[in-house]
């Protein structure tokens, strides 16, 4: 009975080590906060909370997906440009922009820019992504654009 039970510990603790020396569908998670707009800021910032990663380290579903949302009920603004930028273990692929178009698209930088930011709009960018290392990656938000008060840098998100 005592080698039965040492058995199927065995086995179960092999099949364990297996499975993930497979990486099959293993997931990641940004588990730092990533940066909230300032309070003059009018603006939020949307990321990833939680996705999954294939066995090459590509980001499942279409890829993370970046971008902001105009919190203001009442102003528009104008010439507003939104970059993600690779800071560490982190690559990209073609961008699909929501609410803009692309003007930039390297392995490591996407911009998505659009004329006018209206009242309650988001713009933002869905990106497949290379994860080299998916125990530690970053990426930065750079935002500029008129008729607001928000800071060029709105900091990192990773691990």
């Amino acid at each position: 009975m005592n080698r039965m039970r040492t058995t199927m510990t065995v086995l179960a603790a092999a099949g364990v080590v297996t499975a993930a020396q497979l990486g099959l569908a293993g997931s990641a998670s940004a588990a730092t906060r990533a940066p909230q707009s300032s309070s003059g800021c009018p603006v939020n910032l949307v990321y990833p909370s939680r996705f999954y990663v294939d066995s090459h380290g590509w980001v499942t579903n279409g890829g993370l997906y970046f971008g902001i949302k105009n919190k203001s009920t009442t102003k528009s603004f104008k010439k507003v440009t939104f970059t993600v930028t690779n800071v560490k273990n982190i690559r990209f692929g073609k961008a699909k922009p929501t609410g803009g178009k692309v003007t930039k698209n390297t392995t490591t930088t996407v911009s998505v820019y659009t004329a006018t930011l209206k009242k309650k709009a988001s713009l933002g960018v869905r990106v497949p992504s290379h994860l080299l290392n998916t125990h530690s990656y970053k990426v930065k938000f750079t935002l500029k654009g008129t008729g607001w008060n928000c800071a060029s840098n709105q900091g990192t998100w990773g691990v």
